[in-house]
């Protein structure tokens, strides 16, 4: 089975990489090897390579800069999937498509389904939504939430940054969700691909957290490995005392049981989860 992903040098593109199963031949494009800008790019990468599965990890997450170019943020994240989906079809290829909490509002009282009315509330949630609709309906969307890896910008690596620079940091503790490691999703997202999975699916980490009970985690396991010299004060904010031009959703909690069972992944808790991470990070000093 051969698959190409796109968005390689991103933190999903490279946890997919580097558990990419036995029996895949793989084929991993940064922009240089396909430009989502590009609709010649995209044709021409998919008629090169002549995938089985094409795997888009690749998007525009800039969700406040999406506020001040939305255009370029509906550009990448949906015309370009349409033109990644019609180039799939002339190839014979399926397409898996990486999607997002903020499709949705924040006002569920329950944890997100797949099946739940869309409405997001910011360019962002709106260019991804447009991207699902772009994808098809016969093909893999994972929807996904609060991704961070080992490696490159994330809101770990913006947490270490700040602990080591500050006595005390505000972080906001009324949007609910659950973090979710790259690696994690990676596997999910292999698992449900090679059992021939469609439709809309949601994945996250196990477990419950608000942005300050992230921080707070993170602040704990980092000292214990000594990453940081010692556990910092994590001050709870509100969302009004911390404004940012796009809307986020309050609450974006993803029901993920049938998307475990389908992808045949046991579920990991968030924290064990960034426990795993952050010994990455010590590793690669």
């Amino acid at each position: 089975m051969k698959v190409l992903v796109t968005g390689a040098s991103g933190q999903l593109g490279r946890a997919l990489a580097a558990s990419v199963p036995a029996k895949v031949g793989l084929v991993a494009l940064d922009r240089g090897g396909m430009d989502l800008a590009d609709d010649d790019s995209i044709r021409g990468a998919v008629s090169a390579h002549a995938p089985d599965l094409v795997i888009n990890a690749a998007a525009y997450t800039a969700v406040d800069r999406a506020e001040s170019e939305p255009e370029l943020a509906q550009r990448i994240n949906a015309e370009a999937v349409a033109v990644l989906r019609a180039a799939c079809d002339k190839a014979g290829a399926r397409l898996a498509h990486v999607s997002t909490d903020f499709v949705f509002d924040g006002t569920s009282a329950r944890a997100y389904r797949p099946d739940d009315r869309r409405n997001p509330l910011s360019a962002y949630g709106r260019s991804k939504a447009a991207g699902e609709d772009a994808a098809g309906s016969d093909a893999l969307i994972v929807r996904t939430a609060w991704v961070y890896a080992a490696g490159g910008a994330s809101f770990v690596a913006t947490m270490l940054r700040l602990m080591r620079e500050r006595g005390e940091i505000g972080v906001v503790a009324d949007q609910i969700g659950a973090p979710t490691w790259a690696n994690s999703l990676a596997r999910a997202i292999w698992g449900l691909a090679l059992n021939g999975v469609s439709g809309v699916q949601h994945f996250s980490d196990a477990g419950v957290a608000s942005w300050y009970d992230f921080a707070v985690a993170i602040g704990e396991e980092a000292a214990a490995l000594g990453l940081i010299d010692k556990t910092i004060n994590v001050r709870p904010i509100a969302t009004s005392d911390y404004p940012t031009p796009a809307v986020r959703p309050a609450f974006s909690l993803l029901d993920s049981a049938a998307t475990r069972d389908a992808a045949g992944v046991a579920p990991i808790h968030w924290r064990e989860n960034l426990r795993h991470m952050l010994k990455e990070v010590q590793q690669l000093g």
